[in-house]
């Protein structure tokens, strides 16, 4: 799956799913501090992740995660190994 693939799928499902605006979503918007994405908020993205991209992630791999493209990135590694 190609990057911008996996952009548009999240950037879609946290909009949706989080009620964020997509002026917000830029690679290096943090997270916590500039997405509000709190602890559990991961368990979600966890779930809409594994009905979305068929894999399961742990929500302790998605706390390490900092900003928007370290979880972009981390995706595009996953779907393409």
């Amino acid at each position: 799956m190609h990057k911008e693939e996996i952009i548009a799928k999240v950037n879609l499902f946290l909009v949706d799913e989080f009620e964020l605006d997509e002026e917000q979503l830029v690679p290096d918007a943090l997270l916590k501090d500039d997405l509000d994405i709190e602890s559990l908020d991961f368990v979600d993205i966890a779930v809409l992740i594994e009905k979305e991209f068929k894999f399961q992630m742990k929500t302790e791999e998605m706390a390490k995660l900092k900003t928007l493209n370290d979880f972009y990135t981390y995706l595009y590694q996953q779907l393409n190994n």
